[in-house]
């Protein structure tokens, strides 16, 4: 009797501490492979073993580092291995925030996700990261015996490495590895079927018409087929290039340093000096359109996963999706295994003539390619030459062409092959592109997302959204704002140190080389007293001293009025056919 008694007790133990016991095993094993795995593929004590972070789940990306890896070691340093650390993008910005704060932080890190707001990344950027700007201006040494032997890596690059460059902290920061454009998928056999067009709808009216001639169809199990298959992932490609260039006139009220971009600093201050409001014409018709296109998603898309949607789509459900270059291998693949033809079409904006947008519509969109799988090499790299060395390697004109050509994308490199599935998404370099940006701070941010998603699924409306987000917007921005100016300053310092550094050079040269005294007065002039006047302006403007009505682009009363007294302080042009002087041929202040 005691002993069944006891054996009992032994079952209502085991019952209640298995699970526990099942976790404390499972992190032992974890935590026994993660430090036994290195240890065992660095066997030669010669080997340099570089890891390398990304959120990049897709088989081929590994393939093309592993192969990439293996011609390095073929072409350049036998002794280097590579070891991936895949993880998943819903926890990379967890991740990286750990390893970097922890110090454990991978040699290569991929930059720019991880729903991490921008302030976060400049914050790490300014902590954990190796400035490459040095890299960035001297010619790819892997290039050699191709057309860009002795050209500066930026200038290797198809959008001049514009996305590789941090203006807040004034350096280049990350090597791109790829262009990724976005366009919208469509499934050739059901489009036909439902609607009996051969091709789909380029006019932003007639797409609506399609998609709600397309959700009056019914599936066999009676329920209806879906326009569009989206989620919240796929919502960010719709907004990023569809939505959100119609701010582009906004660039004329807002873009107070004239860099041609608008930035969340400068968004920031005009709302605080009421240059823009959500009263304007291009932030209203933004989220008209955004409600209107959002109306043709399946129900319940904010709450859906990417690999939902996607699998929407792949089960003929659905006729429209929206994603980028880093699906059409995959999306290809199932269209083949599910037996339908895909087809590839550029998103449907309305044109000139359309009675609610036509007056914002200057052009076509612009695709903001670039910013593609961004690498950078952390300060906690124990060879953080060859971890350079290997990114330089990647971004070869050679290098860059074979990884792209393994993972189906779009070479960012110049007079790099393309690969022939994705000559649909070749970019759109000319057009009208976001002037916006609220994503400020932390706070804010966070905010406005709140809102926005609300708005998105119809609880509040845009003038509700308006109205809550802007009072907060802009009290706790002005703590946001104040500390991004604390980060600016940080960025000067580091310019003036390179100004004096090219000042330096200038003077040690011959008396005849004019190239460094050259670039010393350029960089003095743009990077120096350029920046500081124009931040001078913007901050005097949020902070109300400065009584200017005029927009960037404009010339104010007081520069128009001196403007005028020195024209007219002119000496007449002389007439060079009578020897007179020709009053007449003066400028009229």
């Amino acid at each position: 009797m005691k002993r069944h008694a006891r054996t009992i007790a032994v079952m209502e133990w085991l019952r209640s501490y298995s699970a526990i016991g099942l976790i404390l095993a499972a992190f032992a094993w974890s935590a026994f492979r993660v430090c036994l795995g290195p240890a065992q593929t660095n066997t030669n004590p010669q080997t340099i073993t570089l890891h390398i972070g990304h959120f990049q789940l897709e088989p081929s990306v590994r393939d093309a580092f592993d192969q990439l890896a293996a011609d390095y070691r073929r072409d350049v340093n036998p002794n280097v291995q590579i070891v991936q650390e895949a993880i998943p993008d819903g926890m990379y910005g967890q991740w990286c925030s750990s390893q970097l704060v922890g110090g454990t932080a991978p040699d290569l890190m991929e930059i720019g996700y991880g729903r991490l707001a921008h302030s976060v990344w400049i914050s790490y950027f300014n902590r954990y990261y190796i400035p490459l700007t040095v890299e960035a201006s001297r010619p790819n040494p892997h290039n050699r015996g191709t057309d860009l032997e002795g050209v500066p890596l930026r200038q290797t690059y198809a959008d001049g490495m514009r996305f590789g460059y941090c203006d807040e902290l004034q350096e280049v920061m990350t090597v791109p590895m790829a262009q990724f454009s976005v366009r919208v998928f469509y499934n050739r056999d059901l489009l036909h079927r439902l609607t009996g067009l051969t091709a789909p709808p380029t006019n932003y009216r007639t797409f609506l018409q399609v998609c709600d001639r397309i959700a009056s169809r019914h599936i066999a199990d009676g329920s209806p087929y879906v326009p569009i298959a989206s989620s919240a992932y796929h919502f960010t490609t719709w907004d990023n290039a569809m939505f959100n260039p119609l701010t582009y006139s906004l660039l004329g009220k807002a873009d107070f340093n004239r860099d041609g971009t608008v930035g969340s600093d400068e968004t920031f201050a005009a709302f605080k000096t009421r240059a823009i409001s959500f009263d304007d014409p291009a932030i209203a018709a933004k989220f008209k359109l955004q409600h209107e296109v959002m109306g043709r998603f399946q129900s319940g898309f904010s709450g859906m996963t990417r690999d939902e949607a996607v699998f929407l789509f792949a089960q003929q459900r659905a006729v429209f999706i929206s994603t980028g270059t880093w699906d059409a291998q995959s999306l290809t693949e199932q269209a083949r295994d599910a037996g339908f033809n895909l087809g590839v079409m550029n998103f449907p904006m309305p044109d000139a003539s359309d009675p609610e947008f036509g007056s914002l519509m200057c052009g076509p969109v612009f695709d903001r390619t670039g910013t593609a799988f961004p690498m950078a090499v952390t300060r906690f790299s124990q060879h953080p030459d060859v971890a350079t060395d290997f990114l330089l390697y990647l971004a070869s004109k050679k290098g860059n062409e074979r990884f792209n050509q393994i993972v189906g994308w779009i070479p960012v490199i110049r007079g790099s092959a393309m690969p022939a599935m994705l000559r649909g998404f070749e970019p759109q370099l000319q057009g009208m592109y976001p002037a916006w940006d609220v994503g400020f701070g932390g706070d804010t941010t966070t905010k406005w997302s709140q809102l926005t998603s609300l708005f998105n699924v119809g609880l509040i409306s845009y003038s509700e959204m308006a109205r809550e987000f802007l009072p907060y917007y802009l009290s706790h921005g002005t703590a946001e704002w104040k500390q991004s100016q604390h980060d600016w300053r940080r960025a000067m310092v580091a310019n003036e140190q390179m100004i004096a550094a090219d000042r330096g050079l200038a003077m040690t040269q011959p008396v005849d080389a004019e190239s460094n005294w050259v670039r010393y007065r350029v960089i003095l002039q743009t990077r120096l007293l350029g920046q500081e006047l124009t931040h001078d302006q913007m901050v005097r403007r949020v902070e109300g001293k400065l009584k200017d009505s005029a927009g960037p682009y404009e010339l104010s009363a007081a520069a128009t009025a001196n403007l005028r007294a020195a024209l007219a302080k002119l000496p007449p042009a002389p007439d060079t056919e009578s020897g007179r002087s020709a009053t007449s041929t003066r400028p009229h202040p």
